[in-house]
């Protein structure tokens, strides 16, 4: 780990892990573009044997990180250059987090061996054994004695941070190097809502200058510093919290706060507007290596993520007041932006174009939309206004940045390493859990894998129910539990275990709960259907729903060849990954997709000698089949359990479940479940890449 930003750059840049790029490249689409690209291109060094082993797909990815050192905002030179994709690796997020191996460039970290490295010594305080000897004693006063020194260092006076105070009207927000990472970041009127929404927001920008030049930036990398409202007075508040949320340009003095309701900021804001008083804010930039990662550490409310960067950190954070607002800001961030998010504001779920909306109520902004890493924006809702009263920073400050969208992003390393972090505190909330794996197509939130060691019947349904009461997994929409001898992190060895040991009528688990905010499909705002696919092998007592243990999902014999749905009305491409069909249709108006499902369960009861797999995709017409990444993406993204599942039994005996994965309009909706606006997909600007592969100034070692 490293004390701050720079060093981190430095240390980045003696490992051969930094690309600079002195040409100018604006704020607008270009920096973002070239962070994305570099995201899925191989990275300059591989990390750990245990990232390897972990994830076997995805390990050699993540291209370098970019110092962009002459970013542009409307053709002039941005104040500070911008630092993107620095966590965006295995071997660059072990580094910030020091558990890397010595390489080119580079001496061992403390605790090399990976993230397993780090789980291990999280394993030892969770799990300690007593000691049986002074020996014994003596290493665990070694384990113990280091949780002494986390706690923040808090000191009177100015940090690095705040050798340039600008307040009043030294302030310009638009000055900084905020980034607009997609086409439609912050147009809601391109997808359909009312232009004027925001009219009566004061100090809002607009006009075609704003458009062009600053509609649609955000900070992406920030860590958001909030204490809860019961501790306004407390000198070192225990609720202090760094959350990494979104936050949307407005002006050169206002910004929107964009946070899920479950998030610990939302609850300290709410706190706050319990009282109809303002809520302190400080949002900062930079600092230790591990704050970008403790700022999206899982931790249950009430922990600070100061302790948990304390622990990775080996030693406390730095901490020093704030100029114009009641927090401790981290000394060594590189920027802080403090100020107070409105009271007023009115809740989410906001949508100006239902007749019962009423006003957007003071204190508020319709914020929105915003390319998220589920692949798709996430589309614009009400969120309170923040109203900025200083900016501190360093002298010659970079800015960290990062871009969110289709994975692998910055954002894939980060939760991969919260993956291997928490896995013994997983284990030791849910003790049947022996491994676990976030697959890159479930975007986190929507798919867990989990291997357990199973020794009783419904075991695994047991599993899932603790997991989707544990913390943020709690989000989870689907889950997978495999075997002992099966591998969580081999993708197609997940599918052939529920292809071989998951009846569709026996052994799918629905249920009903909250979901991920983002989660468009959801029937509706955070709350949906769930599904658990039981991959385990059948115990003699798990019987299920009329089906025996030992049941196949098609009975018969020797089934015959596929089914070839190829000649139905709809039909584009089809692909089987491991016992799964994946098939892509044209789909141009509502219910095509359950017509389509009509059609193939119609056929597989008509061709007794030819076999249907147990599981089916339908899928919409820009998604190769063929593709499993992006099938199963898809599929996770644009399906919920609840409204678009078909489970089916042909004549024959064969059983098969089948999911409408096309993107939903009006009047898909089913089994009483609504369907919501649905978000367009991310897609860069028809000429971005081409108009940057024509600058002859500009050569990258990955396309564009």
């Amino acid at each position: 780990m490293y004390t701050s930003l720079r060093e981190f750059l430095a240390a980045l840049d003696s490992a051969g892990e930094l690309l600079r790029v002195p040409q100018p490249l604006s704020v607008t689409l270009e920096v973002s573009h070239l962070a994305d690209r570099a995201s899925k291109a191989p990275a300059p060094h591989p990390g750990s044997d245990s990232s390897r082993r972990n994830d076997p797909c995805a390990a050699h990815l993540g291209g370098p990180a970019i110092l962009v050192e002459n970013p542009t905002i409307a053709g002039a030179r941005a104040d500070f250059p911008v630092l993107i994709n620095a966590w965006g690796s295995y071997r660059r997020m072990e580094m910030a987090l020091g558990c890397h191996e010595q390489g080119p460039g580079l001496a061992r970290g403390h605790t090399p061996g990976g993230f397993d490295a780090l789980a291990a010594k999280i394993a030892a305080l969770v799990k300690p054994q007593p000691p049986g000897s002074l020996r014994q004693l003596l290493a665990a006063a070694r384990t113990f004695l280091p949780l002494l020194r986390i706690a923040p260092s808090r000191r009177a006076g100015s940090g690095p941070c705040q050798e340039v105070v600008l307040t009043g009207d030294r302030i310009d927000l638009t000055r900084l190097p905020l980034l607009r990472c997609w086409p439609l970041d912050g147009d809601f009127a391109a997808l359909g809502y009312p232009p004027a929404t925001n009219a009566d927001v004061p100090t809002l920008g607009s006009g075609p200058h704003w458009d062009a030049h600053h509609r649609g930036r955000y900070i992406t990398l920030a860590g958001i510093h909030t204490v809860h409202a019961d501790e306004a007075d407390h000198p070192k508040p225990p609720s202090h919290n760094i959350g990494m949320y979104r936050v949307q340009l407005l002006g050169p003095r206002t910004l929107a706060m964009h946070w899920h309701t479950h998030h610990d900021g939302a609850r300290h804001w709410r706190s706050w507007k319990k009282l109809g008083k303002d809520m302190p804010v400080a949002v900062s930039l930079g600092g230790e290596s591990v704050l970008p990662y403790a700022a999206t550490a899982p931790l249950p409310p009430g922990i600070s993520e100061l302790l948990l960067a304390g622990f990775l950190n080996r030693r406390g954070i730095p901490m020093v007041r704030a100029k114009t607002v009641p927090l401790w800001v981290p000394a060594s961030a590189e920027i802080v932006i403090e100020g107070y998010v409105s009271h007023q504001a009115g809740h989410i779920g906001w949508d100006p174009r239902t007749p019962d909306a009423g006003p957007l109520g003071p204190g508020a902004v319709f914020e929105g939309p915003f390319g998220d890493h589920t692949g798709f924006y996430s589309l614009p809702d009400r969120y309170p206004v923040l109203t900025v009263t200083a900016i501190t920073h360093r002298r010659n400050a970079i800015f960290p940045a990062t871009v969110v969208g289709p994975p692998p992003q910055e954002d894939y390393f980060l939760g991969k390493a919260t993956e291997r972090v928490f896995l013994p505190l997983l284990k030791t909330i849910i003790h049947d859990i022996e491994d676990y794996d976030l697959p890159m197509f479930g975007a986190f939130h929507n798919c867990a894998a989990l291997q357990i060691s199973k020794a009783y019947p419904f075991q695994a349904r047991r599993v899932m129910h603790s997991v989707w009461g544990a913390g943020q997994m709690a989000w989870t929409k689907t889950l997978f539990v495999l075997d002992a001898d099966a591998s969580v992190h081999d993708p197609r060895a997940l599918l052939r275990a529920a292809a071989d040991h998951c009846h569709p009528l026996r052994d799918l688990e629905p249920a009903h709960g909250p979901l991920d905010i983002l989660d468009h499909a959801a029937p509706r705002l955070s709350a949906g259907g769930k599904l658990g696919l039981d991959c385990t092998r059948k115990l003699p007592d798990e019987s299920l729903r009329g089906i025996p243990h030992d049941a196949p999902h098609d009975p018969r014999p020797a089934p015959g060849p596929p089914l070839d749905p190829s000649a139905l009305p709809l039909h584009r491409a089809h692909a089987t990954h491991e016992g799964w069909l994946c098939v892509s249709i044209h789909k141009s108006q509502p219910r095509d997709g359950h017509r389509f499902v009509a059609d193939l369960l119609a056929l597989a009861d008509a061709h007794p000698g030819r076999a249907l797999g147990p599981f089916v995709i339908v899928l919409g017409p820009d998604v190769d089949p063929a593709d499993l990444g992006r099938a199963f993406f898809h599929w996770l993204a644009h399906s919920d359990a609840s409204r678009d599942l078909w489970l089916h039994a042909t004549p024959h005996g064969s059983h098969h479940a089948v999911f409408d994965a096309t993107p939903k309009l009006p009047g898909d909706e089913r089994n009483h479940q609504p369907v919501r606006p649905w978000p367009p997909a991310l897609v860069t600007a028809p000429d971005l890449p081409q108009r940057l592969s024509a600058r002859e100034d500009l050569r990258l070692p990955f396309a564009l």
